[in-house]
């Protein structure tokens, strides 16, 4: 769904939607690194230990670790164009003092234009992009409490990436399970 975007998000600042930067999880490295041929479901790496509405929780036991690394995982391709997806991650830092959500995009988006989102028609605003890596760029924030209750009682979240300064490509979310799988992460 191509569209240009409304100018409302456009002149949001970045501060409501702010950037953490966090160092990438085991699992979450594991996702992003196997998902080279595609946000594919299948292509995720880590075992699929439940499904809540359109989300899945995947764990993993990293390395030298007695305790298993969790994450809320999603992936989307836009409707109108398979070479456009997402892979959407929320998780909990292991030593559960943050939460993480992580988008992973698809390359040739325009990086300084950043990640936009909505929820449902609340405009939430933009974050920036933290890396590259060979299979897409990734988008990270801490999920403050305002926007974990925007998302746990949202029906739809739509994730915008720019090709150009003045054209959105929105990528619809459903939330559909989010709070449920959200509250069953460890």
């Amino acid at each position: 769904m191509s569209a240009h975007l409304p100018q409302p998000l456009a002149a949001l600042p970045v501060r409501r939607f702010r950037t953490g930067l966090v160092k990438l999880g085991t699992l979450a490295c594991l996702v992003l690194g196997s998902l080279a041929q595609g946000p594919s479901p299948a292509a995720a790496q880590g075992e699929v230990r439940s499904s809540h509405g359109d989300w899945q929780m995947r764990c993993d036991t990293p390395p030298g670790s007695s305790s298993d690394q969790c994450a809320l995982i999603q992936n989307v391709t836009a409707a109108d164009r398979e070479n456009v997806g997402l892979s959407v991650i929320i998780l909990k830092t292991a030593d559960k003092q943050a939460r993480i959500l992580r988008v992973l995009a698809p390359l040739g988006v325009l990086l300084p234009s950043g990640l936009g989102l909505r929820v449902d028609n609340a405009d939430i605003g933009r974050a920036a992009f933290v890396r590259c890596l060979p299979n897409g760029c990734i988008a990270e924030v801490i999920l403050e409490d305002d926007l974990l209750t925007k998302l746990k009682s949202g029906s739809q979240a739509t994730f915008i990436i720019f090709q150009t300064p003045e054209e959105g490509i929105g990528i619809p979310i459903s939330l559909n399970g989010f709070s449920a799988g959200f509250d069953a992460l460890p």
